[in-house]
């Protein structure tokens, strides 16, 4: 039997990030010969999305919502639910958790899944009661990507402990060779690169990481991805004097090869689950160093240098010390290439494949 799956976000669109990359990059993973699996946003499929499930082979809907106020898409929702046969109802993020547990269990799917990507809800009651009273009761699985969201989810939070379970992100495999960064931006050959890839927004905290560049003043830094931070950040840059050595890429759809092409990659982050841009790091074998959050120390015990969050001195500090040590990044990296094997989409998929049919079997 074929088991029809739904996964729900709420916009694809120029600024997602990591947790609608993997709700497409299961959509496109799950085994087709188990799995008829789908997408839909709650708000809109935007560019350059279009194309890349296009190319992906993923099938999608868009219900066009346009305010948080605005909940008749929901009713659509409900009806696509039902006349899909839809088996498996998976929901990405906060809002679509809450809408989707609701409108699939008043739609009588059989299995909705709820998935939180990253664990931030300090000074939030409303999101921890919602996570307990209505997802964490109705929802008949609610995923954490880290084991550090998992605890702060029962213990802070109050969801029942048998509904969490622990499904890490995955990484798609590296493609093509390295870019020459450097040839790109017109620089030197021996300039050392630092770099990093995301959405620019608060949470990634990359004014840390342009202070850190004042203790580094040989190195560049690479920023690829955009967001409402962008022209902060470049003010920053100029009012710390390090504009001419800050790169921002903007999108790119080429984030390996990037990644690939430098010699430290950073993460300076105040918080994350388990960000795909580390996976993609331990993937093109480019060492890493990260602030310690989240999932990242349990990741990267071993294969990767943590820093404290909102420390550009030390963040500037231990990326100088691997710059200044060619025998420590190679160790890293084989470390980190190592590791993220267990990591591969394919088995991360596999493992959703069977979360979905050990539910349905209930």
């Amino acid at each position: 039997m074929t088991v029809r799956v739904l996964m729900l976000v709420d916009l694809l669109g120029p600024d997602s990030g990591g947790a609608e990359r993997v709700a497409v990059q299961l959509a496109q993973h799950l085994p087709r010969d188990r799995f008829s699996v789908s997408l839909c946003a709650t708000r809109a499929v935007e560019a350059p999305w279009v194309d890349a499930l296009a190319a992906r082979g993923v099938r999608w809907f868009a219900l066009g919502r346009r305010s948080s106020a605005d909940v008749r898409p929901f009713m659509r929702l409900g009806r696509l639910l039902r006349r899909e046969r839809v088996d498996v109802l998976h929901a990405h993020m906060f809002g679509s958790n809450v809408w989707g547990t609701v409108v699939g269990r008043a739609a009588r799917v059989p299995v909705v899944v709820a998935h939180e990507h990253t664990w931030d809800f300090e000074g939030q009651p409303l999101r921890r009661l919602l996570d307990r009273r209505l997802i964490g009761r109705y929802a008949d699985a609610f995923v954490a990507v880290s084991e550090a969201d998992q605890e702060r989810m029962i213990s802070r939070e109050g969801v029942p402990a048998g509904k969490v379970r622990l499904m890490p992100n995955g990484v798609e495999p590296a493609a093509g060779e390295a870019l020459d960064l450097r040839a790109e931006l017109g620089l030197a050959a021996d300039v050392p690169l630092i770099g990093t890839a995301c959405i620019l927004r608060p949470q990634k905290a990359l004014e840390v990481l342009l202070e850190a560049l004042l203790s580094v003043p040989a190195a560049h830094l690479v920023v690829a991805g955009d967001g409402p931070e962008r022209a902060a950040l470049a003010q920053r840059a100029t009012a710390l004097g390090v504009a001419e050595r800050v790169h921002f890429l903007g999108l790119r759809d080429d984030v390996g090869a990037v990644v690939a092409g430098l010699d430290v990659a950073a993460i300076s982050s105040d918080f994350e689950g388990t960000p795909l841009f580390a996976l993609e790091a331990m993937a093109t074998g480019t060492p890493l160093v990260a602030t310690a959050v989240g999932g990242l120390p349990a990741l990267l015990d071993g294969c990767g240098v943590l820093v404290p969050p909102r420390d550009p001195a030390a963040l500037g500090s231990a990326v100088a010390r691997l710059l200044g040590d060619a025998g420590l990044r190679s160790s890293l990296a084989a470390r980190g290439s190592e590791r993220v094997r267990s990591y591969s989409i394919d088995a991360v998929a596999e493992r959703f494949g069977a979360l979905y049919t050990e539910l349905l079997a209930r």
